[in-house]
């Protein structure tokens, strides 16, 4: 009896244990009635990361009342695997706070979660792995494929950020007017006793007898003007002196100043004019004069703009007309010779050749302008540092430096130049947007956006770093923008991941190096957007003919998804 009692209670336990452990074997076997929804599909890289939506349908009667599914997402690659976040699924009868999927109704899930881009993910599987638990039993299930690959097309970015130089303010060419004056006594238009050969003329004939020999200065011109003062009748007295003074001049430029010249002959080499009544000159000497009633007469000149009237008014100040009369009216009574002079500094030869034997001859602007001759950066990188020592306290140097270093991708020997440049002015956006290039070549995507913000306004280089800023952000119409009309590679990509693949064709056909391998990859990417087979298949073909590490990157390319058994792209490829 004892026996049969025994034997009773072993088959009980057992249907019990059936009972709690058989529930968790027929969702395992009926696992593949689970409907999963991927999105997106294939899997997308973004802003670095790539995020998994998933929503899941159970049948009715198949979720047991106290069970509990234990589900996580996995991408499992060629030498690792990433997990997505676990997520929990319970039947009805389960205490706990998960999403419940009622057993006779069944039901469903959704499911969100993102995790570090690794660049195997590109060939990918996305699979389900299932860990079901019944109080204390734990039954794992078979792992389940739901999705393949990952498309990383914003992995293309150049991080090209520009950095901005510290521009020269060289001049090979400078140009000035020196003005010699023949003075005349009152209503005279012969020149006063020495005129001819008083200082101002003596300037201007050593002038001209220095062109002759130096080739470095260049007389352009010379301009005569023939002028009288304001004190009398303009049209009896003033406009037909100030044309004798005029001729008089004149007639002295050709048979005195430039006498064995023939250049003078030139038409247009020599200007005259007259000024009929010098009232431009007579407030300047006037300014410049000490008489102690300036201010009234000046008071006078800014009352009244009819020169009759002011010239009555003035008469009227009997005293103070007497005084101009003396010290001031004598100084209008002239004719005044310019010469129009370029001064013409070394050619670029000159400039790199001096830069090599005697550098220190050159001046500063010169020796930043000798940079910009070469695209050699080391040679850049010279030039720069020895006018940032030469010129230590000038911003410019410092930061010049840094640009060289970044085009020699020497991103901390840059920082620590652009940061010299900060000490010595640093509210500088030019030196702000650098810094920003080098946080972003760091891969400190944050910290690069602050400082190009800040560097708003120091030139187009901002804008086309922040376009690279907002494609690693997945900020992809915002990039479009930054980047404008400029037709670039960074810029064309934004269009594709935009879903503008016509224009981003179009911006990579006027890009200066529309010839480069990347170039037609990207076409070959835009034409495989909008389902544009020939488009896709010759463009691939030309990337691949350029570059041949293109086919390796073709087939791990989940952008020709669609196309991975097509014979044609097997071909490109192979």
């Amino acid at each position: 009896m004892r026996n049969t009692k025994l034997n009773y209670l072993a088959i009980l336990l057992a249907v019990i244990f059936m009972a709690g452990c058989g529930g968790l074997k027929k969702m395992k076997k009926k696992a593949g009635e689970v409907q999963y929804t991927v999105s997106p599909s294939p899997l997308e890289m973004h802003a670095d990361s790539v995020a998994l939506s998933i929503s899941g349908k159970y049948p009715v009667k198949y979720f047991g009342r106290k069970a509990t599914l234990e589900l996580t997402p996995v991408l499992k690659y060629e030498g690792g695997e990433s997990q997505f976040q676990m997520v929990k699924i319970q039947g009805e009868k389960v205490p706990e706070n998960n999403t419940v999927i009622k057993y006779k109704e069944g039901g469903g899930f959704s499911y969100t979660h993102k995790i570090p881009f690794v660049d195997g993910m590109r060939i990918s599987d996305l699979e389900v792995r299932i860990v079901g638990k019944q109080k204390s039993k734990v039954v794992p299930f078979d792992p389940m494929v739901i999705g393949k690959g990952v498309i990383a097309t914003p992995a293309l970015v150049k991080i090209d950020p520009r950095p901005i130089v510290g521009k020269d303010k060289f001049q090979r060419i400078t140009s000035e007017v020196v003005e010699g004056d023949i003075a005349y006594n009152l209503q005279q238009s012969t020149p006063k006793s020495g005129e001819n050969n008083g200082a101002d003329i003596k300037n201007l004939k050593s002038l001209i007898d220095e062109s002759q020999k130096n080739e470095r200065l260049v007389i352009k011109g010379v301009n005569v003007d023939g002028k009288a003062s304001w004190d009398g009748n303009i049209d009896e007295i003033n406009k037909p002196l100030a044309d004798k003074r005029a001729k008089n001049a004149n007639e002295f430029v050709l048979n005195f100043l430039f006498k064995k010249i023939e250049k003078v002959k030139e038409q247009g080499f020599v200007s005259a004019k007259t000024t009929d009544e010098d009232w431009a000159g007579f407030e300047a000497a006037l300014k410049a004069s000490t008489l102690p009633d300036k201010d009234v007469i000046l008071n006078v000149l800014k009352m009244h703009s009819d020169l009759e009237v002011r010239e009555r008014e003035l008469k009227k100040l009997a005293t103070v007309y007497l005084e101009l009369k003396k010290d001031v009216l004598p100084q209008q009574r002239r004719s005044v010779i310019g010469l129009n002079i370029d001064h013409v500094g070394h050619s670029d030869e000159e400039l790199n050749m001096l830069f090599d034997t005697n550098p220190d001859s050159l001046k500063a602007e010169e020796i930043l302008y000798t940079a910009t001759l070469t695209k050699d950066a080391n040679r850049k990188l010279k030039v720069y540092q020895f006018y940032a020592k030469k010129f230590s306290n000038d911003w410019r140097g410092h930061n010049n430096v840094g640009m060289a270093y970044i085009m020699l991708n020497k991103v901390s020997d840059a920082k620590s130049a652009f940061e010299e440049a900060r000490k010595l002015d640093d509210k500088n956006t030019i030196i702000q947007n650098n810094l920003g290039v080098v946080s972003l070549m760091e891969g400190n995507v944050p910290d690069a956006e602050t400082k190009f913000k800040s560097a708003s306004g120091a030139g187009n280089e901002v804008n086309y770093n922040l376009g690279i800023v907002n494609i690693k952000k997945a900020n992809y119409e915002a990039a479009v923008g930054f980047f404008g009309s400029e037709c670039t590679f960074n810029g064309a990509l934004a269009l594709v991941l935009n879903g503008k693949q016509d224009e981003a064709i179009k911006k990579i056909d006027c890009a200066e190096n529309n010839d480069q391998a990347i170039m037609y990859y990207l076409k070959a990417v835009a034409g495989a957007r909008k389902g544009d087979s020939d488009v896709m298949f010759n463009n691939l073909r030309a990337a691949v003919s350029k570059d041949a590490s293109f086919a390796e990157k073709a087939k791990k390319d989940m952008e020709f998804f669609k196309f991975f058994g097509d014979d044609t792209f097997k071909s490109i490829v192979k």
